[in-house]
C-alpha cells in the first residue's frame, strides 16, 4: 500500500520512520524503570536549554540548576516575544516547524519544534490513534475542523487533508441546510471515522437526533469519534455515541506540545508520558498530590529548537489516584485557568459552572441547539443562545433558580437568541466567556 502521509512527512524533512522506532522504544520501558527514564529526560532537556538557549537562560537566572521544582513555570505571556529570541543556538526559522497558538486562552504566540520533535510528535498521535484501528496512510477522515479563508491559507490546508485522506467540513455556517450537505457526503463517502471540534460534532449529533437518524445506518464504514478542543459534556457524549452510532473518545491536546491525554480503550483518559512530562502544580508552583486539582504544567521532552519546560498551558486539572508515572491518567480537566467568574460576593467560580448549569435546563426539550454564556459585570451575564423558538419564561426562571442555588443568588441575565454564534477564527466555540 502507497503510504502518501508517511511520505508527505519524509518530503516535509520530518524522520517520521526513526521517530516511530524511537517511540517504540519508550514504550517498552518498564513501569520499575520509568522513573529513571523520566529524570534522564528532563534533566536532559533543561541542560540543553541552559546551554544553548538566552531566552530560557535569561528566564531561570543561571546556567545550572539542582532543583526541579525550583525552576520557573514558563508562561504564555514570557513567550509573547519574536520567535527569533527564543530559539536555541543551531536553529533558525527555516530549519523548524512553525505555528502558531489559537489564542483560544487570550494569549496567543507562535512557537517552534525542531524537526525530530516533531516528527516524535506525529509518532505518538499514530500510536494512540491506532488503539481504535485508525491508520493515517490509509483511514479515511470526516474532519469537522476550521479553515482559513484566505486563498493561499485555504489551498495549502485542502492540499494537507488531500495528502491526509480526509475530507474536511467547514464548520462557520452549520445551519440545518448545510448540515443536509454534511449528512450527503457520509451519504456517499467511505470513511472510516470523525475527527474535529467537539461543539460542531455535537450539532451535528443533535441534526440527527431531530430526525431520528443514526449515522451509521447511512455510513456503515464508520468506526470511531474523536472530539477535540473544547470539552465534552457526559449527555453530549451518550447522545454522540447514539446518533452517530460509533465509540466517541475524547482527546485533550495543545499544537504547541502534542496530544496531553487521550481516552484509551479502557475508558480512561491518558496522560502522554511518553514525549511529555505533566505536573499539576498549586498556586505557589509546587505539585500537588494525586486526586488534587491545580494548573496543569508540562514539559515537552524531546524540543530542542523552542524551550517548553513547566509550561503553564492555563488549564485546571486532576490527576487520578492511580497514576504512575508510566501511566498518568487524567481525572478531571476543570476548564481554563483564564474562564473564571468572579462574583459579587468575592467567590470565584469556573466559567463553565453557569454553562453546565443552565445546559441541564435549557437542552432538555432539544429546540435549544446550542449556547455562549458572558460575563459581562460582576453580577451580569449574557446568554446567547440558537433556537428553534424563544426560551420560556419558565426556563428563565429555571435557570435563574438552579444559578442562584448553585452559585449564588442576585445575578442578572438577559437572553439573546441568535441565528448562529460567534466563533473563533479557527472555528472553536468559546462556551464561557468573561468580559470583566
Amino acid at each position: 500500500m502507497f503510504n502518501l502521509f508517511h511520505l508527505s512527512l519524509k518530503l516535509s524533512g520530518f524522520p517520521i520512520a526513526k521517530a516511530q522506532a524511537d517511540f517504540e522504544k519508550i514504550l517498552q520501558i518498564s513501569e520499575a524503570d520509568y522513573p529513571d527514564y523520566l529524570e534522564a529526560k528532563k534533566r536532559e532537556i533543561v541542560e540543553f536549554h541552559l546551554k544553548n538557549n538566552a531566552f530560557y537562560q535569561n528566564l531561570v537566572g543561571k546556567d545550572f540548576f539542582k532543583n526541579w521544582n525550583d525552576l520557573p513555570v514558563l508562561t504564555k505571556k514570557d513567550l509573547q516575544k519574536p520567535l527569533k529570541d527564543r530559539l536555541s543556538k543551531g536553529y533558525s526559522e527555516k530549519s523548524v516547524f512553525v505555528n502558531k497558538t489559537s489564542g483560544s486562552s487570550g494569549d496567543p504566540f507562535v512557537f517552534a519544534k525542531d524537526k525530530e520533535a516533531h516528527a516524535i510528535t506525529w509518532a505518538s498521535i499514530i500510536h494512540r490513534f491506532g488503539w481504535y484501528g485508525v491508520d493515517f496512510n490509509s483511514s479515511y477522515q470526516a474532519r469537522f475542523y476550521g479553515i482559513p479563508l484566505d486563498l493561499i491559507g485555504y489551498r495549502k490546508e485542502r492540499l494537507k487533508d488531500f495528502l491526509s485522506k480526509r475530507y474536511r467540513f467547514p464548520i462557520f455556517d452549520l445551519s440545518d441546510a448545510i448540515l443536509d450537505g454534511v449528512l450527503e457526503h457520509f451519504k456517499t463517502k467511505k470513511f472510516d471515522y470523525i475527527n474535529g471540534y467537539t461543539s460542531s460534532i455535537v450539532l451535528f449529533g443533535k441534526y440527527l437526533q431531530a430526525r431520528n437518524i443514526i449515522l451509521t445506518d447511512v455510513c456503515p464504514s464508520l468506526k470511531v469519534c474523536m472530539v477535540t478542543s473544547e470539552m465534552l459534556f457526559e449527555e453530549d457524549k451518550i447522545l454522540l455515541e447514539k446518533h452517530l452510532g460509533i465509540p466517541v473518545v475524547n482527546e485533550y491536546g495543545a499544537s504547541e506540545l502534542d496530544l496531553i491525554a487521550f481516552q484509551n480503550p479502557n475508558d480512561e483518559w491518558q496522560v502522554n508520558s511518553e514525549t511529555l512530562f505533566v505536573e499539576i502544580l498549586d498556586e505557589n508552583n509546587q505539585p500537588v498530590p494525586y486526586g488534587k486539582e491545580g494548573k496543569v504544567v508540562i514539559t515537552s521532552l524531546y524540543n530542542k529548537a523552542h524551550p517548553f519546560i513547566r509550561y503553564e498551558i492555563g488549564d485546571v486539572g486532576i490527576l487520578d489516584e492511580k497514576s504512575t508515572l508510566k501511566k498518568p491518567i487524567l481525572k478531571k480537566l476543570i476548564g481554563r485557568t483564564s474562564d473564571v467568574a468572579l462574583l459579587p460576593s468575592g467567590k470565584k467560580s469556573p466559567g463553565l459552572t453557569f454553562y453546565y448549569v443552565t445546559k441541564s435546563i435549557i437542552e432538555d426539550d432539544g429546540n435549544v441547539k446550542e449556547f455562549i454564556v458572558r460575563q459581562t459585570k460582576l453580577d451580569s451575564f449574557e446568554i446567547d443562545y440558537v433556537s428553534s423558538v424563544e426560551l420560556t419564561s419558565k426556563q428563565i426562571q429555571e435557570i435563574e433558580k438552579a444559578i442562584a442555588k448553585y452559585l449564588e443568588p442576585g445575578l442578572r441575565f438577559t437572553y439573546n437568541r441568535k441565528e448562529v454564534l460567534e466563533r473563533t477564527k479557527r472555528g472553536k466555540l468559546k462556551q464561557f466567556q468573561s468580559m470583566i
